[in-house]
């Protein structure tokens, strides 16, 4: 990709909550830290600041673009209270379908809460590093149906993206580091703990003498961020007045709904590990006391009174009054995850001294304390702004590509083949008979293996062959496996990840040699096929399955 940009913005695409930033290429050189974002998104009737907006995209009903972010929850909401909801489509934390769904492709639907560019930008959108190929390529068709010109768009992983933001941050923007100290000195180990709303997204790197970053280990995670904590709430308030009248609150009064989870939102950012006593927070009692008379004939104080946490909730007007404890148990699983994923990777990399705390989900302090109290011999540093790491680490990536030198495969990569058969490697179940050939069917080729450190730009390259006379197209399978060693394509844990197609520009009757170049190490797979004796060569992406 061309350096000849003269802007660089990035889209940081999150689970609960998007946001955009951009820099001018004179700005990068004057200073790399000049990085302009939305100062401020504003969630309308509640006191809800916000530097980034909410992953939420409403659509009519011929699916056209309504309204995003806080703007589009509003309008849902008032949509629903005036009964014309029907025809319009509400989509909310969709980016989760992609985390291990291993079945996308080009066709792939998502369903909605109901059930049913410019030549000289480049663009960086951001994915996490514990995607699949498939999943990072969906991203990439996604955007470019949204008007992005592909050529002019980056892939970034989003933990490698607030590493690079952090580089450049001095010691007083680095909350928990010592005096003098910077993320950029020689040798520096440290785990980036990416914690987003809906992932977590951990890996490890190393500051080398060139000033690039190397990856010491294969990026891991899962669906333990901050919607955990959310999805605990909404099961507290079940115990309260049970699951049908919170369905029928979110139905029949979505304004009031939306406002009692960004209150929540509010109040989980204040909950600190120590604290003591009760915290109050505003819960909309109409809506509540109108939805208990009708479906329980008895008044909204009544059912807390009756409700099995009567003991530790009460009401006082148009505020819940719990005991902290109650509030702090809501995070217990999603920290238990967290800590879990990162004494395996600190198991697998024992050299790392220290924790570097990103994503919005990083600011909390029960998140920060369960840390440093399960790993009290690391350092956990936490930058100023975590939230915004990555979006701004995303356009630093955008101006410098090249800031990463080596990754971390996280799968076998391989083709299906069909092999001259062995009878004394082969399952005999594997036998078949190609152009009077004793073949073996499903073979994995290994092309690169999970767990190898792989430089930007490493290409592997196969010799293949046709199978048939006067084969014109070759149509190669692209498997991943979680294995080191896979035999067969069809074993437990090998998955389709994509084709390659090659046409052959001499069909003859013999059989034709061609040359399959797999280019690693970057966030996204290249292939490059090139016909033996001609210049034919195809260099792509290959298709998502």
């Amino acid at each position: 990709m061309n350096s000849d940009h003269l802007l660089v913005a990035a889209l940081d695409f999150g689970t609960t909550y998007s946001g955009y930033a951009f820099s001018t290429r004179s700005d990068f050189q004057k200073d790399p830290l000049i990085i302009h974002t939305n100062q401020a998104w504003n969630a309308g009737g509640r006191q809800l600041l916000s530097l980034k907006t909410p992953t939420v995209l409403l659509l009519d009903k011929n699916k056209k673009f309504v309204s995003f972010g806080y703007e589009a929850e509003n309008q849902y909401s008032d949509l629903m209270m005036d009964k014309e909801h029907e025809d319009y489509f509400y989509f909310h934390r969709f980016k989760m379908r992609l985390h291990k769904n291993t079945h996308l492709s080009k066709a792939s639907m998502i369903e909605d809460i109901t059930g049913k560019s410019v030549k000289d930008i480049r663009w960086v959108l951001t994915v996490p590093a514990i995607w699949s190929d498939a999943a990072k390529q969906f991203m990439r068709k996604s955007a470019e149906k949204a008007g992005i010109p592909g050529k002019h768009l980056l892939i970034a992983l989003e933990p490698e993206a607030a590493s690079i933001y952090c580089q450049y941050l001095p010691t007083e923007k680095l909350n928990g580091a010592d005096e003098g100290f910077t993320m950029a000195d020689v040798g520096t180990k440290y785990m980036i703990v990416d914690l987003g709303g809906g992932t977590v997204d951990i890996t490890v790197h190393e500051k080398q003498e060139d000033g690039k970053l190397k990856e010491l280990c294969q990026a891991t995670g899962d669906a333990c961020g901050g919607t955990s904590v959310d999805n605990e709430f909404f099961q507290l308030l079940v115990k309260i007045v049970g699951a049908p009248l919170m369905n029928n609150l979110s139905k029949e009064d979505p304004s009031a709904y939306l406002d009692l989870f960004r209150e929540f939102e509010t109040v989980k950012r204040t909950i600190k590990p120590t604290q003591t006593g009760k915290m109050n927070f505003t819960i909309p009692f109409v809506a509540l006391d109108t939805l208990c008379k009708k479906n329980f004939e008895e008044d909204f104080p009544s059912t807390v009174s009756a409700c099995s946490l009567s003991d530790t909730i009460s009401l006082r007007g148009d505020k819940m009054r719990a005991e902290v404890d109650i509030l702090r148990a809501l995070y217990s699983k999603s920290l238990v995850d967290i800590v879990s994923h990162v004494a395996s990777v600190i198991k697998e990399c024992n050299s790392v001294s220290m924790l570097l705390l990103v994503g919005g989900f990083s600011e909390s302090e029960m998140l920060q304390h369960a840390l440093r109290k399960e790993f009290p011999d690391k350092r956990i540093i936490i930058p100023d702004d975590a939230g915004l790491s990555v979006l701004k680490g995303a356009v630093l990536f955008g101006q410098n590509p090249d800031y990463i030198s080596s990754r971390v495969t996280r799968y076998t990569y391989g083709l299906l083949t069909k092999e001259i058969f062995k009878h004394d490697v082969h399952d005999k179940a594997k036998l078949e008979i190609v152009d009077g050939k004793e073949r073996c069917k499903d073979c994995f080729l290994i092309i690169k293996k999970l767990n190898e450190a792989t430089l930007v730009g490493t290409k592997v390259t196969k010799r293949l062959f046709t199978v048939k006379k006067f084969q014109s197209v070759v149509t190669l399978a692209v498997y991943m496996s979680n294995k080191g060693n896979p035999k067969y394509t069809d074993e437990p844990g090998c998955t389709h990840i994509g084709t390659v197609e090659i046409e052959i520009a001499n069909p003859s009757e013999g059989d034709l040699y061609f040359d399959v170049t797999f280019c690693f190490g970057n966030t996204e797979l290249t292939v490059t096929t090139t016909e033996e004796g001609t210049e034919h060569t195809v260099t792509s992406k290959f298709d998502l399955v």
